[in-house]
């Protein structure tokens, strides 16, 4: 089995240094390349195609966010993992909607990186799916700017419009699928509360996933929250 392959983008130098001799004394972990800034992760990025991105958040000459945008979308079979300092803030939140499949906090353990790492890499999110509802929900109430409300209502108007327009291309099976995924439900209590099997429940959010035009978990539940969905 080919072994996981990492990139790590951190403005300073320890954290790159620690986070490399865990993920580089793994097995099955390759770390590929290090970078300390956006620009220089999106070139590594580019050169080495990883599989996963640990993605600092506030870095020098271009950002961890429009760093993430830029990776995932010349690359979306490249996951990005955002690092940040707080659980749920600002910077996660527009990390997420750039494409991340998560966040993890920099004091984290090493069991819980790869953790992390091993879960993002088999399709799955970081962090569940309540959790990142509530960090949305949080960033919908907290940080919208009155100046744009008007606008964004405007915007969210038209979301829900196209939104709804794709969820009515699910099977009735698939939108069951849908709605307990975003609820936060994990694959396992989704099969026992619709009676089918893991594996049938993991290839409904497969295609589930292909109609809607997502990545992973996470930004379906993003898309359910944008579009009013929940």
């Amino acid at each position: 089995m080919s072994p996981i392959r990492i990139l790590i983008v951190d403005d300073q130098p320890l954290i790159r240094t620690g986070l490399g001799m865990v993920l580089g004394a793994t097995e099955g972990i390759e770390v590929v390349g290090e970078a300390g800034d956006g620009i220089e992760a999106i070139a590594i990025a580019a050169r080495t195609t990883p599989d996963i991105v640990l993605m600092d958040v506030q870095m020098p000459h271009l950002d961890g966010i429009e760093a993430t945008r830029a990776i995932t979308t010349g690359n979306p079979a490249t996951r990005v993992i955002i690092l940040t300092t707080f659980d749920i803030d600002a910077y996660a939140f527009g990390g997420l909607e750039a494409g991340a499949s998560g966040f993890l906090l920099k004091d984290s353990s090493s069991a819980d990186i790869l953790g992390a790492i091993r879960a993002v890499s088999s399709g799955d999110a970081v962090l569940a799916p309540r959790v990142t509802a509530e960090l949305v929900r949080r960033y919908g109430e907290l940080s919208a700017p009155a100046a744009l409300r008007d606008s964004m209502a405007e915007q969210r108007l038209a979301q829900r419009q196209s939104a709804m327009d794709l969820l009515a291309e699910l099977t009735e099976r698939e939108r069951e699928v849908f709605d307990a995924l975003v609820a936060g439900l994990s694959n396992g209590e989704i099969a026992a509360s619709l009676w089918l099997s893991e594996s049938t429940v993991k290839t409904h959010v497969g295609r589930i996933l292909a109609k809607l035009g997502l990545r992973d978990r996470v930004q379906a539940v993003i898309f359910a929250f944008r579009s009013g969905v929940i």
